[in-house]
């Protein structure tokens, strides 16, 4: 019988308890002594969200098919264990075997986005295992990360044995063989960093070494290894059909972020919106086939219990077997009473008629994302809607019973003027009066809310924007202060509300995002001075990192504000992620020129990813060359 980490005691101290102890449904156990390979697999926030990421559930789920290896779950421990463990000397511990992470051959992170860096600090702290990768020695489980901030893992290098770019279901099986066999020949932990530098998709950041111009800007990086290769292509999978995907995904024993069923219905997006990251990491599009979709949905709902499902994709709409897929779902749903959510679809007559079918009596929020206010502006961001659509589709909404729609926007973007910010209230206050134009008085229950919400543009590497300034916080809150006024000045302002992200963690992420390997030693020193849970606004301590910039002689607005020259070379550009670099500069001009680019379906633009031969770049379509 296995033994708790924490005692009873700590547990009725702590909030949530059940985070901790594991032994949910679905959870794999197996015998220690039958397995040759134990791998720690952590996300680096509280169990909530990261028991919430189909990433994690589907690497999980494909290590533990694995006879020889034992895969189990890792999560940043709140703030409340988080002291206790550090009180009473605990070392942090897996759920499934409730033993030390340090005993274990591998910590695989998981790194979705850019707030969680002092979070991985944490799991090394409480796990006993040097901050340094510098300072491991052989006793020491390798480190590895993955996940889309791996496409730029400078600002972090120091603390990772290796990095895995791209998709984590093609080079396990071949970096684990590679550990088995160095583990019997008894070849210790940097040869094994060697070997594992030449399996594709893999990166040893201390093989390699980087110098920098006056200026601040890279001038050279450098090979420390003989073989290892300059440029590390990333991973795809290209059958995601006959791929893994869990069908017994672990069932959490208390409600966390996504309670639900998910089934990733697509890998990728046609659309080619310039400030979207994920849109160009994931490219080529790739669907799943849809009688896979209907076997997997009924096997997860029948193993998990749970009462909704959820479609997962970057832009729904755009699966073309969509209609037939919730076909069968509303048919097996509907007996069973269980829900049936879609996000990120696009707001058409299609998409209306598909939420008709599957939401109840009582209508829900509709979500718009236009992004921006004006059309010139959508143009730049390349988001091809246009305010037509926008007010069409609003139109349908309030035609169906739809009374409440949530609206979001971005503030901050490259070209903006004030006009497009006060584009955002006009926007919102058309479709405001499209409801009262639309709604006969007497069918009316109160007013239409609308809600928009800002966030503030942040660039990222691998989109066309990743040459673009970033705002200042005073600049941002201008922005938001503009955005404001003008919603109070509308006519329907009453029915408006209006929400803004903070300025201050949009400024570190967009530092984090384009940093290089000097930002490794002032998220060291913040995490050293109380940093942690930086994503979570009640613990961000934005003085403590103004004074870690100070103190490490770092200027964040070298990351930020400043210009880039076409020809920059980027601390990222040593990967590949498929798309040209030539590409996405190709677009950075007309985002300038406020040009549009058709999306996939409608017209190839070149932008590299058909190598990979598979999915959308297999269908016959005119093809414009860069």
């Amino acid at each position: 019988m296995r033994k708790l980490a924490l005692s009873d005691e700590i547990l009725m101290q702590v909030e949530k308890p059940a985070r901790y102890i594991g032994n949910e449904v679905n959870a794999v156990m197996k015998n220690k002594d039958q397995i040759q390979i134990r791998f720690a697999m952590c996300f680096p926030d509280v169990y909530e969200i990261g028991m919430s990421h189909l990433g994690m559930q589907i690497i999980y789920d494909m290590l533990n098919r694995l006879d020889d290896v034992w895969c189990e779950r890792v999560y940043s421990p709140w703030v409340d264990l988080d002291a206790v463990m550090r009180r009473e000397q605990i070392p942090l511990f897996a759920l499934e075997s409730q033993d030390a992470v340090r005993e274990f051959d591998f910590l695989g992170i998981t790194i979705q986005y850019e707030m969680c860096y002092t979070n991985i600090l944490q799991i090394l702290d409480l796990s006993g295992i040097p901050l340094l990768s510098s300072q491991r020695g052989e006793e020491d489980p390798i480190v590895i990360g993955g996940g889309p901030c791996t496409y730029n893992p400078e600002p972090i290098c120091d603390f990772f044995d290796l990095f895995y770019i791209g998709e984590g279901e093609t080079q396990y099986r071949c970096l684990l063989d590679l550990y088995k066999e160095c583990k019997e020949k008894r070849i210790g932990r940097k040869e094994f960093l060697k070997k594992a530098a030449l399996i594709p998709g893999m990166y040893v950041p201390s093989l390699y070494d980087v110098t920098y111009r006056k200026d601040g800007t890279i001038d050279k990086r450098i090979l420390l290894a003989d073989g290892i290769p300059e440029i590390i292509e990333k991973e795809l999978v290209r059958d995601v059909t006959d791929t893994y995907y869990p069908d017994k995904p672990v069932v959490p024993f208390i409600k966390v972020t996504q309670d639900r069923v998910v089934l990733e219905i697509q890998r990728g997006c046609i659309r080619g919106c310039r400030f979207c990251q994920a849109g160009q990491l994931y490219r080529p599009v790739r669907e799943r086939d849809v009688e896979m979709l209907k076997h997997y949905a009924i096997e997860m709902l029948k193993n998990t219990g749970h009462e909704e499902i959820s479609l997962s994709s970057l832009s729904s709409s755009d699966y073309s077997k969509l209609s037939e897929l919730l076909d069968f779902l509303i048919e097996n749903c509907e007996k069973r009473k269980i829900n049936i959510s879609l996000p990120s679809l696009r707001i058409d007559a299609f998409s209306l008629d598909v939420m008709n079918k599957v939401q109840d009596v009582k209508k829900s929020s509709l979500t718009f994302a236009p992004e921006a206010g004006s059309q010139r502006m959508r143009n730049v961001i390349n988001k091809g809607l246009t305010e037509e659509v926008i007010l069409n589709g609003a139109h349908l909404a309030f035609e169906g019973g739809w009374t409440r729609v949530k609206l979001y926007f971005m503030l901050g973007l490259p070209m903006e003027t004030d006009e497009d910010i006060r584009a955002i209230a006009e926007l919102c206050n058309k479709i405001a009066a499209e409801f009262y134009d639309t709604v006969p008085k007497e069918k009316r229950n109160g007013r239409v809310q609308i809600v928009a919400s800002t966030s503030f543009f942040i660039p990222k590497p691998f989109t066309p924007f990743q040459w673009a300034s970033q705002c200042t916080k005073e600049e941002f809150l201008d922005k938001a202060y503009l955005t404001r006024t003008s919603i109070a000045g509308q006519l329907n302002q009453k029915s408006i509300k209006y929400n803004w992200h903070e300025a201050d963690v949009s400024v570190l992420e967009g530092i984090f995002a384009r940093g290089d390997r000097r930002l490794n030693q002032v998220i060291l020193h913040a995490y050293q001075s109380g940093c942690l849970y930086d994503a979570w606004s009640e613990y961000y301590k934005n003085d403590v990192w103004l004074s870690s910039f100070e103190e490490c002689g770092v200027d964040p607005d070298f990351y930020t504000t400043r210009k880039r020259a076409d020809d920059e070379v980027f601390p990222w550009d040593f990967l590949d992620c498929g798309v040209k670099k030539e590409f996405l500069l190709k677009e950075w001009h007309r985002a300038q020129e406020e040009a549009v680019t058709p999306n996939c379906r409608m017209k190839c633009s070149g932008c590299g990813a058909a190598r990979f031969k598979t999915g959308v770049c297999l269908e016959k379509r005119e093809v414009e060359m860069p």
